[in-house]
């Protein structure tokens, strides 16, 4: 997985997604578009970014220090869209695991500490 590059210097507009075989290299990819994905719609409607704006939908290394580049991204589309394409190529890679039980062990309670005794007065 990569970024894909725009027509503009130092700015990405999706991933690349890629099945790679170990012997025959890159045997299919797809590009997911951010725009197309909603991954910086928030992000650009909140700073009033323009639809036909070269910042629309991207992002670029360009950044203020201690952020990362793809600050305000949500990427809920973007992973359902990946899920959705290594699914095609890997049915079964998505499935929730049912955790393993191990026979023969259960849960212990530890014995409760002794009730301590305060210092009391006596008369």
């Amino acid at each position: 997985m990569s970024f894909t590059k725009t027509i503009y210097a130092d700015t990405y507009g999706g991933l690349h997604v890629a099945v790679v075989h170990a012997d025959r290299g890159e045997i299919d990819a797809v590009a997911l578009s951010f725009v197309d994905h909603g991954t910086f719609h928030r992000r650009d409607e909140a700073q009033n970014t323009p639809r036909n704006s070269r910042k629309y939908g991207t992002f670029n290394t360009y950044h203020r220090p201690g952020q990362s580049p793809w600050e305000g991204a949500v990427p809920a589309g973007l992973r359902d869209a990946i899920e959705q394409y290594t699914g095609v190529w890997f049915p079964d890679a998505w499935k929730t695991p049912t955790p393993s039980r191990v026979s023969g062990r259960t849960a212990q309670k530890a014995p409760a500490p002794p009730a301590s005794h305060t210092a009391s007065r006596t008369r």
